[in-house]
């Protein structure tokens, strides 16, 4: 695409940055909306944030996005959150205003959200739910969970401090529907309607690991990852191989962008543009 005077710009504040499809995936999405944007890349750990940020709030930008280990910490530079951003003490979307005033929101817990009910046909409300993992985008997953209506969410973690924490923020600012687990057990699981994967085990230099021992797992649920590189993590092999349904976070991915582009513009993202230029950056391995 051409870059002038009036493009509008956007940019992820995270490091590593390098498995990232996020670039890719939203300039695919504004060339198909026809909309003068840019999206780029800025690694950045928490150390110059605030620098960043206040220097974004005075350039030609519509807004920002963010993901680790800078979600928590871009709270102290917005202005204004989202009711759902404050309740989830976490922001991976920034809108800019004309007057440079920053409003903070989060659309990972949307993505989720949308994927599981509509691609996965979990009607959340009254259902209970098993959680691995409580960072970033497992406290997005929970929190959204207990906001649509969750009986019940299990989490755990391999930092049991992590997951309490979350636990109490749900119990707090959602409803009391939180506890902490020390570990997934089959007996835990059993009574769950949906397991999630939201630890990162399985992509990355732990392709081929599953954070749930084989045992444990239970036919006739629902399993999803967070991850979709690989589309097949283990943890989603070996609940397919027990015959159980599985998703993973592809959709996620997709309708938390849908969701970003719509706050910087105000209008329908194409998602099926979208999701087409995800498929083709898997499949390009």
């Amino acid at each position: 695409m051409s870059v002038d005077i009036n493009t509008k710009m956007i940019t992820l504040l995270g490091t590593p940055l390098s498995q990232s499809f996020a670039a890719r995936m939203q300039n695919a999405g504004y060339a198909a909306a026809g909309l003068n944007m840019l999206y780029f890349y800025t690694e950045t750990d928490n150390e110059h944030l605030g620098d960043i940020v206040n220097g974004l709030r005075w350039m030609n930008f519509a807004g920002f996005a963010v993901t680790k280990p800078n979600k928590v910490k871009v709270l102290e530079y917005l202005d204004e959150l989202d009711p759902l951003c404050a309740k989830m003490g976490s922001c991976n979307t920034v809108v800019r205003s004309e007057d440079g005033k920053l409003k903070g929101y989060n659309t990972d817990g949307v993505g989720f959200y949308t994927s599981i009910t509509t691609e996965g046909g979990v009607d959340v409300k009254g259902k209970r739910f098993f959680c691995i993992g409580s960072g970033g985008a497992g406290r997005a997953i929970c929190s959204v969970l207990a906001y649509h209506g969750a009986e019940s969410i299990m989490i755990t973690d391999i930092f049991p401090e992590s997951a309490q924490s979350l636990v109490d923020d749900i119990n707090t600012n959602f409803a009391p529907v939180a506890t902490f687990e020390k570990e997934a057990t089959y007996q835990l699981l059993e009574q769950c309607d949906v397991i999630i994967n939201a630890s990162g085990v399985g992509m990355g230099k732990s392709i081929g690991k599953n954070p749930l021992p084989q045992e444990a797992i239970v036919p006739g649920k629902l399993y999803f990852d967070a991850c979709y590189n690989p589309a097949k993590t283990q943890f989603l092999l070996d609940a397919e191989a027990k015959g159980c349904k599985i998703l993973n976070g592809l959709g996620m991915s997709l309708y938390q962008g849908t969701a970003q582009i719509e706050l910087w513009t105000g209008k329908e993202a194409p998602a099926e543009a979208m999701r087409a230029e995800l498929q083709t950056i898997i499949a390009e391995g």
